[in-house]
């Protein structure tokens, strides 16, 4: 296996103390294959751009910058915090050769999850989504956003309790208030582009741009013939939600390594946000570590519904799916199994 740098799947977390420089891959996550050699020269040329983000940072912020820091990275992304004299530090992620689609994504959808959750979740503040340069072989985007200083652990009937308020409160955006269900821009999954037109019908929504979406990305004749056949009976498994399904405000890729803890408060972080239904929120949970206790606080809010087992199966295909695109035939048998499960293989 090769190395490949992370932050013990905490992100925004900067601290040296929890730098790790490790063989093994994280759950749900892995290299694709591209060398620390490789990962080496993309920093070299991020900072020949450095320079232009300290520079938008003070004047965005009205500060001057007195240390970068690199922070890790992932397969299409790398992170950095910048230290100020105003004592405020401030998380950066970049991305070369992309433009600012990932990242005007990735603000939406925390702003999104901000306005619905409250007080009951910490969510990092974004400053703003900009291109880096526009020369050849030098294009890119950041985000900038708050740098937290997260914890481990953290009370798993809290968590639950704060999602679903997060889930049962009034959308931000006047669509979803409407009950449609997508989102005002599309973003990204991981690395997977993530359609999200505004649509009237959820079933309609998942077939089309979650489940079809993710088998014509993957060309694999069984997997598309799996999908079709669920797709066909897919209304059956909805027979016990209450109608109509209302959207809900979603994280989209709530695995664990984007939850913690800010102050004893739960804090949740790089999202792939939408408008679904709420059980779709699940669709991670395979490596996410919920326990009884966040199950039980969760349905103590929104009550679980007859179906709920069958569905969390399919919920489960879709990330399964994008695993399999992202990052390889490793992932086949997972949604193979689950495809097998329904009777669609």
């Amino acid at each position: 296996r090769r190395l490949s740098i992370r932050i013990n799947a905490m992100p925004h977390v900067v601290a040296p103390r929890l730098y790790c420089l490790t063989t093994s891959r994280v759950p749900g996550r892995r290299s694709s294959g591209s060398s620390f050699e490789n990962k080496r020269r993309s920093m070299g040329a991020w900072r020949r751009e450095a320079a232009s983000v300290a520079e938008w940072i003070e004047t965005k912020l009205d500060t001057k910058v007195t240390k970068e820091t690199f922070a890790g990275s992932s397969d299409w992304a790398s992170n950095y915090r910048y230290d100020t004299e105003a004592k405020k530090s401030v998380f950066v992620k970049v991305a070369l050769g992309r433009d600012t689609t990932m990242f005007t994504g990735e603000q939406q959808g925390l702003d999104a999850m901000k306005h619905a959750a409250g007080e009951a979740l910490t969510i990092p503040a974004v400053y703003g989504v900009e291109k880096i340069a526009n020369r050849p072989g030098r294009s890119g985007s950041f985000i900038a956003m708050e740098c937290l200083q997260l914890s481990r652990g953290g009370n798993q009937a809290e968590l639950g309790r704060a999602l679903a308020l997060m889930h049962s409160a009034e959308p931000l955006h006047e669509e979803a208030k409407q009950g449609k269900f997508g989102f005002p821009v599309d973003n990204t999954i991981g690395g997977t582009p993530q359609p999200n037109p505004w649509t009237d019908d959820w079933i309609e929504f998942y077939k089309e741009h979650r489940l079809r979406h993710q088998a014509r990305l993957a060309g694999n004749a069984e997997l598309t013939k799996g999908v079709e056949k669920l797709c066909d009976k897919l209304e059956s498994y909805f027979e016990g939600v209450q109608r109509p399904i209302k959207p809900a405000t979603l994280h989209g890729d709530l695995w664990s390594g984007n939850i913690s803890g800010v102050d004893g408060k739960p804090c949740i972080f790089d999202p792939a946000s939408y408008y679904g239904h709420s059980e779709a929120e699940f669709g991670m949970s395979w490596c996410a570590g919920f326990g009884d206790a966040f199950y039980q606080a969760y349905f103590d809010v929104l009550p679980r519904e007859e179906g709920f087992e069958k569905r969390a199966q399919i919920y489960k295909l879709y990330h399964y799916l994008n695993h399999y695109n992202l990052f390889g035939s490793s992932y086949y048998s997972s949604a193979a199994s689950i495809l097998s499960s329904l009777g669609c293989l």
